[in-house]
Order: C-alpha cells, then structure tokens, then sequence
C-alpha cells in the first residue's frame, strides 16, 4: 500500500478542489482531472464518459462520468468555464487515469470565465490536510 508515498507526491502547482479534482491553470486554459486519492478510491477504471467540446461546464456540477469496477462517480467542475478540449484518449484507454492522473489520464480541458472563482480551490498542502494525510 503506497498511498502515502504518492500523495505526498502531490503535484505542488495544481490546485484541488473538496471534490478530489485537481485544476492545472495555464494562462485562462484549466486542464482538470481526479486525484491520486479519488482514483485509488474508485479503484480500477473501467470507462469514462466525456462531455462534449463546447459544453458549458458549471462549477460544483459534474462534467463527466467515471465507472470503475466498484462505483460509479462525477467528475465535478471546481470552476466555470466552456470544455475547449477532452481526453480522447480516455475512451480507449480508461485506465489511463489509474496509472498517471496527474499526466497522460487528464479529463477536459476548459476556457476560465471568472479568474476568481480559482482563490476558493486549495493549495497542495491544504487538500492534503483535509484528506487527511
């Protein structure tokens, strides 16, 4: 059980969210996906179901659908913003997002609305607090 070692591992410029998003924010573009807790908590990673480019991503709403082995679960959006982008390579290749959620297994890709709405996600430091560790 090596959870410990790679969630301290936790990739320090991301921002979280209480929902076990992670958010990489590169100019006004948001890449999102889950983070090592929720995918170690769903287990092994049967399908995912994306949303469609120019979908209007709610904040607090769920974006895409993750089915693993044991459950089934929301991807919810930490911020607004319109999908410019989706991880084709998921629908192929779920389990992506088991072996490398931080990198290869990235869910949508978003244009920010409201810069702000980002000061409400937590640092590295504060999602491993509230997870826990």
């Amino acid at each position: 059980e090596n959870r410990g070692v790679t969630m301290t591992n936790l990739p320090e410029e991301l921002k979280y969210s209480k929902d076990h998003e992670w958010t990489k924010i590169e100019g006004d573009i948001a890449t999102i996906g889950i983070t090592y807790y929720a995918q170690n908590q769903l287990t092994d990673i049967v399908f995912v179901e994306l949303p469609e480019k120019g979908k209007e991503a709610e904040k607090d709403k769920g974006i895409a659908t993750i089915e693993s082995v044991k459950s089934v679960s929301d991807v919810i959006m930490p911020i607004n913003g319109e999908v410019i982008e989706i991880n084709d390579k998921l629908i192929d290749s779920p389990e992506t997002i088991n072996s490398d959620c931080y990198g290869e297994g990235w869910i949508v890709k978003v244009k920010i609305k409201d810069k702000s709405e980002l000061n409400s996600l937590m640092s590295a430091e504060e999602y491993k607090k509230s997870i826990g560790e």
